[in-house]
């Protein structure tokens, strides 16, 4: 049975890499579908007062509810969903973890850094929570949340991947520290 007390510190890197292309992806498509189209009715551009136009109706709040469910940034965003709903639910099972345990450490050196694998969860977990909400408000018809949504998981799973900075493993860590998670019995008396 494998230690999982501790995961090879390359492993979440890894998967934040493919997550990063898969929420690139996932913005760009968002940022052409129906969330940022404006459909018409533009409020005018008044140069003395200083105002600027801006759309008073949007096609995303105009389209039915299975058009917003086929947008195709909207189904690109909610398989990355499911995929970290399962990394929460299911660490050693989720894909990108499995792909680098059978396919890409056996290729490279042993592990010399070796990490607490609840910072990495809690941090799919807060990917979770952002794509979730950007979802749900995509669906509720309100403009921008997808792309916006996506942008923010994106640019968390890219520092991870390219700087090995972890914006959610620095939440729990924060959150750690101020006594809210992950708090186990102490040796140290």
């Amino acid at each position: 049975m494998p230690d999982v007390s501790r995961i090879d510190a390359r492993g979440p890197r890894f998967a934040a890499s493919i997550t990063a292309v898969l929420l690139l992806v996932a913005t760009v498509l968002s940022l052409v579908g129906i969330s940022t189209r404006a459909t018409g009715g533009y409020i005018a551009y008044q140069p003395l007062s200083g105002q600027t136009f801006a759309p008073s109706v949007w096609a995303v709040q105009q389209a039915s509810l299975g058009a917003r469910v086929a947008d195709p940034g909207f189904l690109l965003l909610l398989v990355v969903a499911l995929l970290f709903v399962w990394a929460v639910a299911a660490p050693r099972t989720a894909p990108w973890g499995v792909m680098y345990r059978r396919v890409v450490q056996p290729r490279l050196s042993p592990p010399t850094e070796f990490e607490d694998p609840r910072p990495p969860r809690f941090a799919q977990g807060v990917g979770l929570f952002v794509t979730a909400v950007g979802l749900l408000l995509h669906l509720a018809g309100v403009p921008w949340a997808l792309p916006i949504a996506a942008a923010m998981a994106f640019v968390a799973a890219f520092l991870n991947a390219v700087f090995g900075l972890c914006l959610g493993c620095q939440l729990y860590l924060l959150l750690q520290r101020t006594g809210l998670v992950g708090r186990r019995g102490s040796a140290i008396a």
